[in-house]
């Protein structure tokens, strides 16, 4: 009798440190969430500032930024169309306080624009939350004589692969790509660090044309700087109604982007999940919603597991649209 009461004080004694531990655990995971963050968080822009990415970020994390207490620090690292950001990201510590902008360049379209990357996407990173959808302008420089999309295809065929486009990025990349396969039009890529360099020479006529995002050309072509002809999505964007969708001319264009927020892989989920509230919170705010739809930018966002799911699909769409547009991996 003595010896079955010792095994039941033993047995109720091991329960109770069980539980106390698993609710320490709990309290533990509870705390880790609501103390993050707990210092400034730096944010990887793999684009130079003024581009798409790094305009997104800013007006997000500002609103994550104001609910946390904390800064999110903007670090534009730009170059070999976002591969270099990215691998800085990939290899950071993974404990929250290093974050990247996910992109369908970064996280879908380089996979199969290059022969072999640095990092693995599907591997190094955890995806945290879509912010937006959005498409491309295609806008040439004003002296141009191409006053619309069929004089600038005919333009183009004219010159037999003179005319310049400026790329620095997937989705501009497979435009122009698009735009011959589809289009017929042959175009000669020059290479940029990013969207603002390639427009800014538009403007000067170093080159032709480029396809740019909105928050890099809309103003200007609203000033009178350079001309848009076309808008990359299946639909005309409301922002610019007159200008027509490409593929009201080439028939099945259509280049949708988008942006959103990852992690290195390793982060925990407690701080993942604080990031998505943090970010769905800034995506729901009224003055975040209005500054991005004044660029064009469509706020759809996607939780952790969906936007993991949209980056595996997006992959094997991008890579079935650098097929089509007969793009050469580098």
């Amino acid at each position: 009798m003595a010896a079955s009461n010792g095994k039941s004080l033993l047995g109720t004694m091991a329960a109770t440190a069980c539980l106390l531990t698993m609710g320490c655990a709990a309290s533990g995971a509870a705390i880790g969430q609501s103390s993050y963050p707990s210092r400034p968080v730096r944010v990887i822009v793999p684009f130079p500032p003024g581009s798409a990415p790094d305009q997104i970020m800013r007006f997000v994390t500002q609103h994550m930024a104001q609910a946390s207490g904390q800064p999110f620090i903007m670090d534009n690292r730009p170059g070999a169309n976002g591969n270099i950001g990215v691998e800085v990201a990939a290899r950071a510590t993974p404990d929250g306080y290093t974050l990247v902008s996910a992109n369908n360049t970064t996280f879908a379209g380089n996979v199969s624009l290059y022969k072999k990357l640095p990092f693995d996407i599907q591997k190094d990173f955890i995806p945290v939350a879509r912010f937006i959808t959005t498409g491309l302008l295609l806008v040439v420089r004003n002296d141009l004589p191409a006053k619309d999309l069929r004089e600038f295809i005919a333009l183009a065929k004219s010159r037999q692969g003179k005319l310049t486009a400026g790329q620095a990025s997937a989705g501009m990349r497979v435009s122009i790509g698009m735009m011959r396969s589809l289009g017929g039009a042959e175009l000669l890529e020059v290479s940029y660090k990013g969207t603002p360099q390639a427009v800014t020479d538009v403007i000067g006529g170093q080159i032709d044309s480029t396809f740019s995002d909105f928050a890099a050309g809309l103003q200007l072509v609203r000033a009178g700087k350079m001309r848009a002809l076309g808008v990359t999505t299946a639909k005309r964007s409301p922002t610019l109604p007159d200008v027509p969708a490409i593929g009201e001319v080439v028939p099945g264009y259509d280049v949708t982007v988008w942006a959103g927020l990852a992690a290195p892989a390793g982060v925990p989920k407690p701080i993942i999940d604080q990031l998505w509230i943090l970010s769905s919170k800034a995506l729901a705010d009224e003055g975040v919603r209005k500054s991005l739809n004044a660029l064009n930018f469509s706020v759809e966002p996607l939780n952790p597991v969906e936007f993991a799911a949209y980056v595996r699909s997006e992959t094997q769409r991008w890579a079935k649209m650098v097929k089509d547009a007969a793009i050469e991996p580098e």
